[in-house]
């Protein structure tokens, strides 16, 4: 578990009521994932652990099908990263495709391993808060993205995100919505799928 996210997740399962956790396998142990164990165990929370081609359903009609990792086909390099979770919510016409921080390593196994049209969203939440590592050209292209979606703080000091990873959208014709520039993002889609897409700046 990525120790940049796992304040956030410790303080939500500390602070409000959580039934269950879905994470994916895990691949390396390390000290946030066994507090993770002891926070989970101390709430009395369900875990579950997917792995591709597992479904989530959430209610009839609303679904998240699990892309990566693939149980037996893991990556060694930078290995919490490239092992996340990446996940497509399905809505009748309407797909969000969640990347987790997967990178440039990761991204050309998924082109190599996935099916096409099993990649391709309406919305993407892009890899790693935008940065060079991840959302090569080609991953970019097989998504084929409407709107993206990229979190990351505002003058952060790592740079994200990369100005390529923002050329690669732009070059699709991709929406780009940041919450360094546009604040809190919410996607509201209605029964016929059409997208509206709120901000809010504090």
């Amino acid at each position: 578990m990525d120790s940049d996210h796992c304040l956030g997740i410790f303080y939500l399962l500390e602070n409000i009521k959580v039934s269950q956790v879905i994470i994916g396998k895990q691949f390396e142990k390390s000290e946030n994932y066994n507090k993770f164990l002891q926070i989970v165990k101390q709430k009395n929370i369900k875990v579950k652990t997917v792995v591709a081609d597992s479904k989530i359903n959430i209610e009839k009609g609303l679904y998240f099908d699990v892309i990566w990792p693939m149980e037996n086909s893991n990556i060694t390099e930078n290995i919490i990263n490239n092992n996340s979770l990446l996940m497509k919510l399905n809505y009748k016409k309407f797909s969000m495709l969640f990347t987790g921080d997967i990178e440039k390593v990761a991204e050309e196994k998924i082109i190599l391993e996935v099916n096409e049209n099993i990649l391709k969203s309406t919305v993407i939440k892009v890899a790693h808060h935008g940065s060079k590592t991840s959302s090569t050209e080609n991953f970019i292209n097989k998504v084929k993205p409407k709107y993206a979606l990229i979190g990351v703080g505002e003058n952060n000091k790592f740079g994200h995100p990369s100005n390529k990873t923002i050329d690669f959208l732009k070059k699709i014709n991709c929406k780009i919505f940041r919450t360094d520039e546009n604040g809190e993002i919410s996607i509201v889609v209605d029964k016929n799928c059409n997208i509206k897409v709120k901000t809010f700046i504090k």
